[in-house]
């Protein structure tokens, strides 16, 4: 082979990995960081933008383009979506409320979500069995929202559930963190939460600032 013929397959190969690095620095899980914010207890709850890092207790109205509202009525706790949003259910369950996702479950578009409300926390198929939300522990939503530039994608984020209230009252809720795909229709994987600080060595991590 002639040196000039090597040489310009040497440029396509370096330009075919350039082009490769580029996109792969594009599609990139965006972070939110630790947040630790306490969702009001009440119909209203709090209110998310997930691409702003925008989170503020209800009413809505305080937070424009929301993708996400946990509140809880009861006791329990429930989730409402704005338009072209959902809370996926855990694997093999295709009815009843958003589910408690273990470690290394895929959110994404082949997973069956609830697009209405319900207590992610009871004792009937519907709920509890099928979500399998506990108290006092960290638990995990997979989500689904339309961005601001109209193109779905697909996150998770993680709740501190706490104990019971007694009588007539409900439990505290934190919303510890979240995460999203920033390539629109890509899935997420559920992290083990010691992989988190890996996407910030791979400069995957788009952290923002939270804003009330």
């Amino acid at each position: 082979m002639r040196i000039s013929n090597r040489f310009e397959k040497h440029i396509v190969a370096a330009a075919a990995v350039a082009m490769g690095a580029a996109a792969a620095a594009n599609a990139a899980i965006v972070y939110s960081g630790v947040i630790n914010f306490v969702c009001a207890v009440d119909i209203d709850g709090c209110y998310i933008n997930v691409e702003t890092n925008t989170l503020s207790n209800g009413p809505g109205g305080g937070v424009p383009g929301w993708d996400v509202n946990p509140y809880s009525t009861s006791g329990g706790m429930n989730f409402f979506n704005s338009t072209g949003g959902g809370q996926m259910r855990r694997p093999g369950v295709t009815t009843g409320t958003a589910g408690n996702l273990a470690v290394g479950t895929v959110v994404g578009a082949a997973g069956s979500f609830n697009t209405g409300t319900g207590n992610v926390y009871g004792t009937t198929a519907a709920t509890g069995l099928n979500g399998g939300w506990t108290l006092s522990s960290e638990n995990i939503i997979g989500f689904r929202f339309v961005a601001a530039a109209g193109t779905t994608h697909y996150g998770w984020m993680r709740f501190l559930m706490g104990a019971a209230g007694s009588s007539g009252t409900s439990m505290t809720r934190t919303v510890v963190d979240y995460a999203y795909e920033s390539t629109a229709g890509a899935s997420i994987t559920v992290p083990a939460p010691g992989a988190l600080a890996l996407l910030g060595v791979a400069g995957l991590v788009g952290s923002r600032r939270r804003r009330n």
